[in-house]
Formats: structure tokens, sequence, C-alpha cells
């Protein structure tokens, strides 16, 4: 197979046509995931079940019973999500789940042919953005073995950089699709609050999880939106949609004001090729945006601990210690305080709608850091020391607060030879509009 061939819109045509077989595709992406074993990105492997879905979907494809451009295609799936048959982890030491069913975004792909892989690995029970923290092992990063590949779902951004799928399902609650993307230089979504199915997915924080597609191109990723919100996925129109001229709101104040080199450079790039493409670059702030860390803390905390309760008590040693000690922590807080973040929540939803009021789409950094270091707990970034966890979620987490769609995509910068990426954030039920601004954005970047 052409290695040239990395995203799903051009692989699609020669599937159907009958020039590449669903088989070299399920076997290539086998051959990729043995020859980097020291990524660790998959928990469980498939192998026996995919290639026999693969000659299924090439009997189909010969028959005339083509289903669209997701057929014959491999993806791998976090291992979060149900797969029937197929133990579900979570990444854990603790008893894996035995479904007898798909979730339902895993039987929306399997109806629009896609071909499950294997289950990727992740940050335990999604607790974490450096994938680090795994009864499996830590998932490290493609462009440098010694560096997270972000997280939660760290191994399905590792198993795209490296081509062991096409396209991948994460799960994101503060960030957990867009960090890992960031780290490894593909394209994440996070849609809008209650657009996919989080049924069938263990949860984390049940008000704040969303499920999300991974790929490589802004193109492949509305491909497997579709599909996960029952649409049929179709292929863009050859080349890039011509698109009006647009408005980027860039919220500076706390979004821009920690960020290492590369992060800057990244940024600053976009903006001028956009304003080169015809755009408007116009800068606003977010109002309260610094309260988001208090906010999310005291939401999240106490529903993963509630959700986590049993196993608390029966068997707290098979955490792994930090995700430990978050889950405890969410057991002594107060109800008064969630109640009060959920009261807040609100503020900041409105806050981010009037933002959006005066632009197209927010532009910002996804991560302020490169991939850190595996084992670091702490980053310094323009002078200022922070944890690990916190500067990872800092510019993230408020979107799963609000619930705004947000897209995460690679930006280009010469400072080290890590990826860097941006974040592109749309109103409420404009998922679809901002994956076509994705894809304009993704054509100015070059």
């Amino acid at each position: 197979m052409n290695a040239d061939l990395r995203r799903i819109v051009d692989v699609a045509p020669l599937v159907q046509s009958g020039a590449l077989s669903p088989v070299t595709l399920v076997r290539a992406c086998l051959a990729r995931i043995d020859a980097r074993p020291e990524t660790n990105a998959f928990i469980t492997r498939l192998d026996a079940v995919a290639l026999a879905d693969a000659l299924a979907c090439e009997r189909e494809i010969r028959a005339g019973r083509y289903r669209g451009p997701l057929h014959g295609i491999p993806v791998s799936v976090k291992d979060l999500i149900d797969v029937a048959g197929v133990q579900t982890t979570s990444g854990s030491a603790q008893p894996a789940l035995e479904p007898t069913v798909d979730a339902p975004v895993i039987a929306r792909l399997r109806d629009a042919g896609a071909i499950i892989i294997g289950k990727t690995n992740l940050h335990e029970f999604a607790f974490g953005t450096t994938s680090e923290e795994s009864a499996f092992g830590p998932v490290r990063n493609p462009h440098d073995p010694g560096r997270s590949a972000g997280g939660s779902s760290g191994g399905s951004a590792a198993a795209l950089a490296t081509g062991m799928c096409f396209g991948a399902l994460g799960t994101d609650t503060g960030g957990s699709v867009r960090i890992p993307s960031a780290a490894c230089g593909t394209v994440g979504l996070k849609p809008a609050g209650g657009e996919i199915s989080c049924e069938g997915v263990v949860p984390l924080s049940t008000s704040l999880d969303h499920v999300g597609p991974m790929a490589r191109s802004v193109a492949d990723v509305a491909l497997l939106f579709d599909a996960l919100t029952g649409r049929p996925p179709r292929l863009p129109e050859r080349g890039p949609a011509e698109s009006s001229r647009l408005v980027f709101g860039v919220p500076r104040p706390y979004f821009c004001d920690r960020v290492d080199a590369g992060v800057a450079q990244a940024l600053a790039r976009s903006c001028t090729a956009l304003a080169a493409a015809g755009h408007t670059i116009l800068d606003l702030a977010i109002a309260h945006a610094e309260w988001t860390p208090d906010v999310y803390l005291h939401i999240v905390l106490p529903e993963a601990s509630h959700y986590h309760a049993r196993w608390l008590e029966r068997s707290p040693s098979l955490y792994s210690p930090g995700v430990r000690v978050r889950l405890e922590m969410g057991r002594y807080l107060l109800a008064e305080d969630y109640v009060r973040a959920m009261r807040v929540r609100r503020a900041l939803t409105a806050a981010v709608d009037r933002a959006l009021d005066r632009c197209d789409v927010l532009l910002l950094p996804t991560l302020p850091i490169a991939a850190p270091v595996l084992g670091a707990s702490t980053v310094e970034v323009n002078g200022a020391v922070e944890p690990i966890r916190a500067a990872m979620l800092r510019l993230t987490q408020l979107f799963n607060i609000t619930g705004h769609p947000a897209l995460a995509l690679p930006a280009p910068h010469d400072v080290d030879a890590l990826p860097r990426g941006i974040q592109l954030v749309a109103q409420h039920h404009q998922t679809a509009r901002l994956l076509e601004i994705g894809c304009t954005v993704e054509a100015c970047l070059g």
C-alpha cells in the first residue's frame, strides 16, 4: 500500500473501485502495530476478527453493496467503549467488563462498514492527561518515546500518528480527545454535548463526558462524525471548498497567557496564514475564564467518585496511585460546592456564547506545551511552574463545562520536532459548520 495514502478520503475511492482491498488495509495496519511496539498503543488486538471482517467487506463491495466511504476502513476504539465479546478494561487492574452488545457508537461504525482493528490504551478510567497511569503500561509518543502521547485517549492518537488505523474513537471529559491530538499531531473533535451517544461507555463524569472521532485530517473526522450521529458519510467535493470571509476570535487573556514558544509560534503562524487568506483575526476575552479549573474540579471529582464508590470500598489498591487519589478527593467535596459549580457553569456557558456572538469560531491553542516527558510531575512555562495535569487541561476543559463543540488540529512551527496544535470552538448545534471551517483552516495552514 502507498505510504502516502494516509487519509480516509484518499483511500475510500480506491476501496470502492476495487483497486485497494480492505484486507490489504487491515494487514498494513497490523504490520504497523508490529513495527512500533514501543508506543504501546493497543491493549487488545482483534487481528483475526478484523481480517475476517475485511474479507466480508471486500465481498460486499464486489457484489455492489458499497456502504460509503467508511466501508472497509480500519478504525481503533478507546478501551473505555464496549465492543461485544471483547473485554472493556478501562486501562485498569480493576475487573474488566464483559460486554455482550456493542455500544451505539460501535454499532453505527459497523453499519457504515468500518472495521474494528483493536482497543487502544488509555490513562486509567480516562482520569488523567498523560496516558502513563495504565495497568498495561504507558502510551509513548510516536515522535519521542520518552514523552507522553497525551491523554486520556493517548493510544488512539498514537495509533493514528503511526498509521496503525485510519480513524479512531476517543472520549473527552476535560480534553481527552484534543490533548493527545495536539501531542501527537493528529485531528480530534469534541462534539457538542449530547450529539454522540455515551451509552455503553464507562463514565468518568456523566455531565462532562463526550465521545469524539479522531483521524489524520478534518475531512476524515467529518466522515466519522456523520456516521456516529446517524447521517450517511459522504466524501467532500474535490479540493478545499470555497468559504466566505470568516472572523476568528482569539481569546488572549487566560488562554494565551502561559504557552511555550512552539505553541505561541503555531498560533501566530495560524493567524498570519488566515489573515493572508482574507479572513479577520479579532482579539477578544471570555469573561471569568479563570474560574474554569475550580468549576471543573468540583464537577468531575464527585461525579467520578460516585461511579467508582463500590471499587473504592472493595479494591482501592487496584487503582493507579494518582487515579486513586483523585477519586478519593471527590468523596470529600461538599454537595454545596457541587451545586455552586453547576450554577457557575451556566455563567461560563453564557460567557462563551457572548464571545462567539462576535465571531464565527474561536481560535486558541489546544495544549500550552509540547508533549511532556513521561514521569514529569510539573512543567515550567514562561517562568511559572505548575502541575502537569493542570497545565495540560487548562485550555480545553472550559468547553466540556459549556458543551460547545471544539476541534483540535496541528499547526506549523519550527521551534522543535514535536507537534503543536490549535483549537477551534463553535456555537452549540454548529458542529457541522465547525468541521467545514476546520477544513478551511487546514487548507490555509498547508
